[in-house]
C-alpha cells in the first residue's frame, strides 16, 4: 500500500512538472528584462531612422525650407506639446477614432455573428463583406460628403465602412477555423444552440477576433486621417486639419511633426492589440508566453 502511495505521489509530481513546463512556470524572465528586450529594438530603429533623415538633410537633396532637419522638427514639438490647442486637436481626433471604431466593432460583430449563424445570410453577403474590405476607404468620401456634407457624420460614416468589414471577417474566419472536435465535445457536455456558440465557439475564435479588431483599427485610423484631410469641420481643430493647414502655409517642420504624432499614436494602439494577442495566445497554450 505504501509503495502504491509513493508511486501515486511521484506520478502527481511528474504531472505537475509537465504542467509547469507547459505553462512556463519558473522560466518567465523578470519584468525589467522583458521590458528591455521589447524596447531596445524600437529604440535602435528610431535612432537609425533619425540618422538616415539627418544624412539626407546633409546631402542637400532638398532645401531646408522643404525638408527640415530633426532638431527643427523636435524643437517645434517641444514648444507646442504643452499648449492647449495641440492637445485639443489630438483629443478631437482620438474622440473620432474611438467613436468610429466602437460603432464599427458593434456593427461588424453583429454582422459577423449573423453570417456565421445563418447559412442563407452567408451565401447572400459573405463575399460582399470581403469586397467592402478591399475597397479603399477614401473612395467613400465623395458619397459621404454628398450624404452628410462637411460634417462629423461624413467622417464617422467612412470610418465605420472602413473598419466594420475587417472586424466581421475576423469573427467569421475565427468561427470557421474552430476545430469540429471542440464543437462535439461541447455538445456532449450539453451545450446547444446559442449556449454552444457563447461558451465554446466564440472563446475558441477569440484570437482571430482580436486579429480582426487589430486590422479594423488600422483601417479606421487610416480612414480617419484621410477624412480629416478632406473634411475639415469649422471650429473643430484636429490632427488632419492642422496637417492640411501646415501644408497650405508651407511649414514642413509642422507637417513632419504631426506625421510623427500620427505614427506614435498608431504604434501605441497597435502595441496594445499585440499585447492582448500575446496574452490570449499564452492562455490558449499556443505560444511560449508573454
Amino acid at each position: 500500500m505504501a509503495a502504491d502511495l509513493d508511486k501515486a505521489a511521484v506520478g502527481r509530481a511528474e504531472l505537475a512538472g509537465l504542467d509547469a513546463l507547459e505553462l512556463n512556470i519558473g522560466r518567465t524572465a523578470g519584468f525589467w528584462s522583458r521590458l528591455w528586450a521589447a524596447t531596445w529594438p524600437k529604440v535602435l530603429a528610431i535612432v537609425l531612422v533619425l540618422l538616415a533623415w539627418q544624412l539626407v538633410v546633409w546631402s542637400g537633396w532638398k532645401p531646408s525650407y522643404v525638408l527640415p532637419a530633426p532638431p527643427e522638427v523636435f524643437s517645434w514639438l517641444w514648444q507646442n506639446i504643452f499648449t492647449a490647442g495641440f492637445w485639443q486637436a489630438i483629443g478631437i481626433t482620438m474622440t473620432r477614432a474611438v467613436t468610429g471604431f466602437a460603432v464599427a466593432t458593434v456593427i461588424g460583430g453583429v454582422v459577423g455573428i449573423a453570417v456565421v449563424r445563418v447559412k442563407a445570410l452567408r451565401a447572400a453577403i459573405g463575399s460582399l463583406i470581403t469586397g467592402l474590405q478591399t475597397l479603399p476607404s477614401i473612395a467613400w468620401f465623395p458619397l459621404a460628403i454628398l450624404l452628410f456634407q462637411l460634417s462629423e457624420q461624413a467622417i464617422l460614416f467612412v470610418i465605420v465602412l472602413g473598419a466594420a468589414p475587417s472586424i466581421a471577417n475576423g469573427l467569421i474566419n475565427g468561427v470557421d477555423y474552430v476545430p469540429p472536435l471542440l464543437k462535439r465535445v461541447g455538445q456532449n457536455l450539453g451545450a446547444k444552440g446559442f449556449s454552444l456558440f457563447r461558451y465554446v465557439i466564440l472563446p475558441a475564435a477569440l484570437p482571430s477576433c482580436v486579429a480582426g479588431l487589430k486590422q479594423g483599427w488600422a483601417f479606421a485610423w487610416r480612414s480617419l486621417m484621410a477624412g480629416e484631410l478632406l473634411v475639415i469641420v469649422e471650429g473643430r481643430p484636429s490632427i488632419g486639419a492642422e496637417l492640411q493647414h501646415a501644408r497650405d502655409q508651407i511649414q514642413p517642420e509642422i507637417v513632419i511633426a504631426l506625421l510623427i504624432i500620427i505614427l506614435i499614436i498608431g504604434i501605441a494602439v497597435d502595441t496594445g492589440f499585440s499585447f492582448a494577442d500575446r496574452t490570449i495566445r499564452a492562455r490558449w497554450g499556443i505560444s511560449e508566453g508573454r
